[in-house]
């Protein structure tokens, strides 16, 4: 056997080793909407509540630095606090992105003190355009620039479900 096969069933393998994460569900049922995200870091956790019910919980990849929050431009750290979807950006270098209000008036404010640029552009997004066959495997890395990610079929459901004005509590 030759190195090249070796490769390629060892990448096999490794794929097959994490196919039974990547499995999908089924769907939200049609126009259901959720009215808070909360995202839990330490989880690696995301869920759409409705009331007092959880709808849907899914494994996120966060920044590539994920321990603490995230307090200048270009820390790799995914922010911590609470937060509002105030953009959804359909066109995006991401299968779809739901922009978060990063920084708040209290990011700000440290940032000023600190004399640092509190940085922004976070956001909740699918895979990179051209990525999406890469699915379920994202989730067992932390790769984001400080944002959350989760697979583009997953995307596909958040985004009908929020909408502009949604908060979004970011937990440690």
């Amino acid at each position: 056997m030759t190195w090249r096969q070796r490769g390629v069933l060892g990448l096999l393998a490794l794929v097959l080793a994490f196919l039974p994460s990547c499995a999908e569900h089924d769907p939200l049922p049609e126009g259901t909407r959720a009215d808070k995200i909360v995202i839990v870091k330490s989880a690696h956790t995301m869920s759409l509540i409705s009331g007092s019910r959880v709808l849907r919980t899914y494994k996120v990849a966060l920044g590539r630095d994920p321990v603490g929050p995230k307090t200048r431009a270009g820390d790799h750290k995914t922010p911590e606090g609470d937060y509002v979807i105030d953009a959804k950006k359909s066109q995006s270098k991401f299968h779809l992105a739901l922009h978060i209000s990063y920084p708040n008036e209290a990011d700000r404010e440290r940032g000023l003190r600190d004399n640092v640029d509190p940085g922004s552009d976070v956001e909740i997004h699918g895979l990179e355009n051209g990525l999406g066959w890469i699915g379920g495997l994202q989730r067992h890395f932390d790769w984001t620039d400080g944002c959350i990610a989760v697979t583009d079929h997953e995307m596909d459901e958040i985004w009908k479900a929020v909408s502009v004005g949604t908060p979004v509590e970011i937990r440690p």
